[in-house]
């Protein structure tokens, strides 16, 4: 059976505590998946004023408080503390991307 090893990817994220809801200081990409209108990507409160819901590539997923709101490749997902930080660290600098490689005109890759 052949085994996989997960690539090493950056990712944005930001805590939604309590003390944080009321709050201005979310990240743009917050403020952004707030303003749509719903499906993947889109953060909104449910009928009871109260839960927090995001759209996934998987469905709808509900959002508890301390729970992190990740930025990922494709849309934003919830993630349980203790989840993120047996997965994630924070980083000092940034990953570079690789460098890109110019090619001629008529050359291909």
């Amino acid at each position: 059976m052949p085994r996989f090893r997960k690539k090493p990817v950056e990712v944005e994220a930001f805590q939604m505590t309590e003390e944080r809801w009321g709050s201005t200081d979310w990240p743009d990409w917050i403020h952004e998946a707030w303003r749509k209108d719903g499906g993947d990507g889109a953060l909104w409160l449910g009928g009871d004023g109260e839960t927090l819901y995001c759209g996934t590539l998987e469905g709808v997923a509900r959002i508890n408080w301390d729970d992190w709101i990740i930025r990922g490749i494709e849309g934003v997902y919830p993630c349980k503390p203790s989840i993120f930080e047996a997965t994630y660290e924070e980083v000092e600098e940034p990953l570079e991307a690789p460098p890109r490689i110019r090619m001629s005109a008529g050359q291909t890759g």
